[in-house]
């Protein structure tokens, strides 16, 4: 196995539901290496996306330790977990998460604003995002003036604009067509093979999973290999 990316040991996520309490993860372990690609499934409700939240930084295991990029984020407080995952992942959502009012050019840049990047380093930086994804031409227009699949595209050159080692996607071709999808999944795989990016991905269709390096199941908090 190449050098790791993730490190998850003996980790587990609990949260109080009312007077339950849920533990949708419990004692797990995963290794993840540099440059893989690896797609979760899994039923509804199995901790699918507790995981991506807790390996993106959003949210913290209960117990455990979650080495990621050689640093053991569960150790790290809210502010510097912000600090350390705004420079190490880059989260893809199924819905897209744009700013409607903004284009396409000032929705990667968001990013950015918060470096102390020059506005001729952002700007640059985020024209080849778009073009990287395809999408060189629409920088001007708004998530109104771009179909779903473009508008995926403009999340995914969103996630990658500031060079994350690191790209975490909840179902990012739920909610598309067959052929925005399979242009979606072969611009991760191109992003995995050709960057070097390390990709964690959440999904329910075989079809999606089967473009990754490896497919691991959750079942009650238990990660199994692909049958």
């Amino acid at each position: 196995m190449n050098e790791p990316m993730i490190q998850c040991r003996k980790v587990s996520k609990s949260y109080r539901k009312g007077t339950t309490v849920v533990t949708p993860l419990q004692a797990l372990d995963l290794d993840v290496a540099k440059g893989e690609f690896l797609a979760l499934m899994g039923p509804s409700g199995s901790g699918k996306t507790t995981l991506l939240n807790l390996i993106s930084g959003i949210d913290a295991p209960s117990e455990g330790s979650l080495v990621i990029a050689g640093e053991d984020i569960s150790r790290l407080s809210r502010r510097d977990l912000t600090s350390w995952r705004a420079k190490h992942v880059g989260y893809i959502f199924q819905l897209y998460h744009l700013v409607p009012v903004l284009t396409a050019f000032e929705n990667v840049e968001l990013p950015l604003l918060l470096t102390h990047q020059s506005k001729k380093q952002r700007h640059e930086r985020v024209q080849a995002a778009l073009d990287l994804v395809g999408l060189g031409d629409r920088i001007h227009h708004t998530p109104a003036e771009l179909s779903g699949g473009q508008e995926q595209r403009v999340a995914i050159a969103r996630a990658i604009v500031a060079d994350p080692p690191l790209l975490v996607a909840d179902e990012p071709t739920g909610d598309l067509d067959r052929e925005s999808a399979t242009r979606i999944l072969d611009l991760l795989r191109m992003l995995a093979r050709e960057y070097h990016k390390t990709i964690v991905m959440v999904t329910h269709d075989a079809k999606a999973a089967a473009v990754a390096d490896r497919i691991l199941h959750l079942e009650k908090g238990q990660l199994l290999e692909n049958p």
